[in-house]
């Protein structure tokens, strides 16, 4: 173990600082201030090593965690981040973006605080860019076969990057005009600048794989087209149809979905320039939806000099300790303060939304909303509890129901589930052959970093296809779910 004594003699878990509200509601960049070395080795010290490490079990790539916290209390920086990429193709990602569920696992946790390891895991390959030391590993021979890529989210760039080294020849399409998916248009550059996407894709560019921006499959190639061209495909388009909120006003103008909000304010941030911005500036905001994209609209809104931010759900508040029906080493559901709330706002639980409310030029103006409660195990509004809340903008945040699959539904005649994502076996392969998906596309909206497992695992299953056997890993399962016992 790192440390012998490290849980004992720290107890006490600490992460950086996060810069003065005040001051990074001025800027769009990252919320923390720079690390302490001193600090993140004594975190390190406090991973115990366990006989069974259940945080690696927490984690759907099976991260050598501690070993690469052992490695950082030495001051092994190189070596830690070549036990980090054993397992993790972009810990720049889920370091800034993952949820850690790791650290809900750890064992440190029954009685301490838990182990930082998502700010140990961003800090090593934040330290190895830095040195130099993340560099190109184009293949040593190449196959001769061809794989598309659709999509170029995490679960994408994860497939690309490891059938390149595995050494096809893979493209990479991107219906948008840049490369990253949800990473680049989605996630607010205060919560990853994208600068550390560019890295990456340099450095996946300078193996070997190549990136087509701005094609749509589906259209501008048809998806039949595209499997007669490649020897694979691989459909990593996510799971981007928003949930709608039918209700009285819901077509009003200032009432939009969440991502076509932040796309917009990415694009601004990317130097392009935007007709007709959607934009929070003097503004009463309500976003309806409390979960990460909630907070990501939030965030922008405060930095966009809003009124007012108000954040409603429509559930009831989580608690702030461990429930038991979640118990160790279950991911529990947590009451969370993210930098976003912590800038401002009001926010508000067991709140259900019953109309959206013109005003005399045909604008919402606000919204009716009532207080919930629950009937036969469904959520209603409680009669006689209307109000109204003052709304020039309404950001929908409600998360998402499924890939968009017509055309490839339509073009290649792969079934959808119940769920409306897109069928698949267990060894991630549709049943158009040579056809395979991964990420949220197969297994609905999830994390980042079961979208780099399975990106991950289905590059295994793929280059089983071509070759007849692989020596990629496969870190999770199509029916894998969140760690149980």
């Amino acid at each position: 173990m790192a440390d012998p004594k490290g849980f004992l003699k720290t107890t006490d878990r600490e992460l950086p600082a996060r810069r003065p509200v005040a001051v990074r509601l001025m800027d769009w960049k990252e919320v923390y201030e720079q690390g302490d070395a001193t600090q993140l080795k004594r975190q390190a010290g406090r991973c115990m090593d366990c006989g069974v490490p259940f945080c690696q079990q927490g984690c759907p790539l099976g991260n050598i965690i501690p070993e690469w916290n052992d490695l950082t209390w030495r001051d092994e920086g190189r070596q830690a981040i070549e036990r980090l990429h054993v397992t993790n193709n972009f810990p720049e990602f889920t370091g800034r973006l993952c949820p850690a569920p790791c650290e809900a696992a750890c064992v440190l946790g029954i009685s301490q605080p838990p182990v930082t390891i998502k700010q140990v895991e961003v800090s090593i390959i934040d330290q190895a860019f830095a040195n130099g030391w993340v560099q190109p590993q184009p293949p040593g021979r190449l196959t001769g076969k061809t794989v598309a890529v659709v999509g170029s989210g995490p679960a994408g760039l994860a497939a690309a990057q490891q059938l390149t080294r595995a050494g096809h020849t893979v493209a990479v399409f991107e219906r948008d005009d840049r490369i990253g998916g949800l990473l680049r248009y989605g996630i607010p550059d205060f919560k990853m600048e994208k600068k550390h996407l560019e890295t990456r894709l340099a450095q996946m560019t300078a193996e070997g794989t190549r990136f087509r921006a701005g094609v749509t499959i589906g259209v501008d190639i048809g998806w039949d087209e595209l499997r007669a061209r490649y020897d694979a495909v691989v459909v990593a388009t996510g799971a981007m149809v928003p949930r709608d909120l039918p209700i009285p006003g819901r077509d009003l103008p200032g009432v939009h979905f969440a991502m076509e909000y932040l796309v917009q304010q990415n694009r601004v941030g990317a130097g392009d320039t935007v007709d007709q911005q959607i934009t929070a500036e003097g503004k009463h905001v309500v976003v309806l939806g409390g979960g990460d994209t909630g907070a990501d609209c939030i965030g922008t809104a405060h930095r966009q000099s809003a009124a007012s931010v108000t954040n409603l759900a429509i559930g009831r508040q989580p608690g702030r300790d461990r429930p038991e029906h979640q118990p160790w080493p279950l991911s529990p559901t947590l009451f969370e303060v993210s930098s976003a709330h912590e800038e401002g706002g009001n926010r508000e639980f067991l709140v259900s939304t019953v109309e959206f409310l013109a005003n005399e030029v045909g604008e919402v103006r606000a919204i009716r909303v009532a207080e919930t409660e629950f009937l036969d195990g469904r959520r209603v509004p409680k009669a006689g509890t209307e109000r109204e809340i003052p709304a020039d903008l309404v950001l929908l945040a409600m998360g998402f129901s499924g890939p968009e699959s017509r055309e490839l539904t339509d073009q290649l005649h792969v079934p959808v589930d119940g769920r409306s994502n897109v069928e698949r076996d267990d060894n991630y392969q549709t049943s158009h052959e040579g056809v395979f998906v991964a990420g949220d596309a197969g297994r609905g909206q999830s994390l980042i970093v079961w979208a780099i497992a399975e990106g991950r695992a289905a590059a295994a299953a793929v280059d089983k296809f071509l070759e007849g056997e692989t020596q990629l890993p496969a870190p999770v399962k199509p029916t894998d779910h969140a760690f149980a016992l």
